[in-house]
């Protein structure tokens, strides 16, 4: 156990690839990627820079002396400037060219690029497995009577696999939003202090196609096809408000999928996985609380307000470039992406087991389904000679009665009390005969087959291997 605060986040929720790929350790080896990269370009297009520098900066990537570095920021009060040193420290023959003609922003920003882009790609894979999951379930239950809800209210019968593709797609609208950041990330490159590229004009004097050439070289071996036309000191931060809008539509579809899971556990119609010897409260023995679901929701609420940061940060620039966004970035961009990354491990973990209670859901579409098949017993009864609008209060009144029963505890008794009507032209027993649940359920089925079919190609491949998350 450890003696200082650590997030939550890292420490309890996110996965393994995730916590890596935002830590120190990553996030420098990147920047010294970028000088490495920087260095070999340069050296190509013919600054004084040697291949052994470049050889003696490629083999000391990974050996970082933090504890060097730390000590050179408390005394320089710059993390960049610190890293250099202590790059230079493991390259010393190289430690004069390293970062030459390049800003701060040219290591922080274009490595926070790379981080993004790896790190959408990610969460694209983990929420193509919560699909996959409710594509299997809503094919399962695609033709499964349950009542529907409107104000979470008793409404129409729909079936269960039919609210599943509701959920399923909710986050097929999240896939394109990942796959819009995603294609709108590009390479900042070395851009200098404004964004003039003037340290770079006074490097190769004045020949813009060496310094163009520059930037397609090191953007090329980051993967990166594209450039932004044009910037300040940094990429343009509507970057990241994109990509914290993609994870908070993640967030907006799991917290619904979440709260209709505990509405419908309340309701014993729906349960979320619960482990064998799991406990549901230290002092109720008894319970069983929904307590991922209720994860889901905290975890949502926390990255759907986290996105408000991006917004405010994209907004104070102040010309080409304000620190006002340096420590806040720090923060909401690696814990959004935490932060999504633990809601689709649980997700992945609900969708893989829920947990249908058929028994109660079937009870209560028959305890509701007089109520439902009320207009069919009215056409029926027109069909017998009856008049529209008095069968139409006829069950009206029935309907008050019946509901003022089972307010009381009741059973509904609709059907009784209509059979009991001599102006009424059904028996109880002619009523029943219409109250066949999937009846009333139109074209759920073969929408939920419609709609299927229409994702099978974005599933093609998708691992249907969910995270372990701790309980």
């Amino acid at each position: 156990m450890t003696e200082r605060y650590s997030s939550p986040l890292s420490a309890r929720y996110a996965s393994d690839y995730m916590t890596a790929l935002f830590s120190p350790k990553t996030r420098i080896k990147t920047w010294r990627r970028l000088w490495v990269a920087l260095a070999r370009a340069e050296s190509a297009l013919g600054l004084p820079i040697t291949p052994s520098q470049v050889r003696s900066l490629e083999e000391n990537i990974d050996r970082i002396d933090f504890a060097y570095a730390a000590e050179k920021e408390r005394l320089l009060r710059h993390d960049v400037m610190a890293h250099i040193h202590a790059f230079g420290k493991e390259a010393p023959d190289a430690a004069g060219i390293i970062h030459l003609g390049a800003t701060s922003c040219y290591v922080t920003d274009n490595a926070d690029l790379i981080l993004y882009r790896d790190a959408l790609t990610y969460i694209r894979r983990e929420l193509l497995k919560v699909i996959a999951n409710l594509t299997d379930f809503a094919m399962e239950y695609r033709a499964m009577p349950t009542l529907g809800y409107t104000h979470y209210q008793p409404a129409q019968l729909v079936t269960v696999g039919k609210r599943a593709a509701l959920w399923l797609q909710d986050f097929e609208s999240d896939l394109y939003e990942i796959d819009f950041a995603l294609s709108n990330i590009r390479f900042l490159g070395c851009r200098g202090t404004t964004g003039t590229q003037a340290s770079f004009v006074d490097l190769f004097d004045g020949d813009s196609e060496k310094i163009a050439e520059l930037n397609r070289r090191i953007a090329a071996e980051f993967d990166f096809d594209t450039l932004y036309d044009v910037q300040g000191q940094t990429y343009p931060r509507k970057t990241d408000v994109r990509i914290l809008n993609a994870l908070s539509g993640i967030a907006q579809s799991a917290y619904r999928l979440a709260g209709d899971m505990r509405l419908l556990q309340h309701d014993r119609q729906l349960f979320e996985p619960f482990e064998q010897s799991q406990v549901g409260s230290s002092a109720m023995p008894y319970k069983r609380n929904p307590m991922l679901c209720e994860r889901i929701c905290s975890l949502s609420r926390y990255l759907m307000t986290d996105v408000l940061n991006a917004a405010h940060t994209a907004a104070t620039q102040w010309c080409e470039r304000t620190l006002d966004d340096s420590a806040n970035r720090r923060i909401s961009m690696p814990e959004g992406f935490l932060c999504a990354d633990a809601v689709l491990r649980l997700l992945q973990r609900v969708t893989s087991a829920i947990v249908v209670n058929e028994d109660v859901i079937r009870r209560t579409v028959m305890q509701y389904l007089p109520f439902i098949a009320t207009e069919n017993l009215m056409m029926e009864g027109v069909k017998r000679g009856g008049d529209r609008q008095q069968l139409h209060e006829i069950i009206r009144e029935c309907s008050m009665q019946a509901v003022s029963a089972m307010d009381r505890g009741e059973p509904c008794e609709l059907l009784q009390l209509l059979s009991q009507r001599e102006d009424f032209p059904l028996s109880e027993s002619e009523m029943t005969a219409v109250l066949t649940p999937s009846d009333y359920t139109g074209r759920c089925a073969q929408q939920v087959e419609e709609y299927v079919e229409k994702l099978r190609p974005l599933l093609d491949g998708v691992s249907r291997e969910n995270a372990e998350i701790t309980l």
